[in-house]
């Protein structure tokens, strides 16, 4: 397979405001691309495919100010997000489909679905 050329970088930042014990107070990220600067966060999920190890590192880290209806909120909206990446990137719409019907499970048992 021939190597393509990179003919762009784009970065992205994230700067984590530490107490004393390491803990996260203060999230804002930057993307140059996406037009955002400095904007808080309060929590975060990576994760990066390691293609020599064949896994996955991951960073998980969220502020004292994260409250449990925002973590509870957060996570649906990951979950859901997950199902359409993985969508796109493999077609495998079945399986998609299921992991939104858990979506839908999880925000039930989470007490976080909109009235009706």
């Amino acid at each position: 397979m021939a190597e393509e050329n990179i003919t762009k970088t784009s970065e992205i930042k994230v700067q984590i405001g530490l107490n004393d014990n390491n803990l996260p107070i203060r999230m804002k990220w930057t993307a140059t691309d996406g037009n955002v600067d400095n904007q808080e966060a309060r929590a975060m999920l990576l994760s990066l495919w390691d293609p020599n190890e064949k896994n996955t590192m991951k960073i998980d880290l969220w502020t004292k100010d994260m409250s449990v209806e925002e973590m509870k909120q957060f996570f649906h909206q990951t979950l859901l997000t997950l199902s359409d990446t993985f969508e796109k990137a493999t077609g495998e719409h079945k399986i998609c489909e299921d992991l939104r019907d858990y979506c839908y499970h999880f925000a039930d048992k989470m007490d976080i679905l909109p009235s009706e």
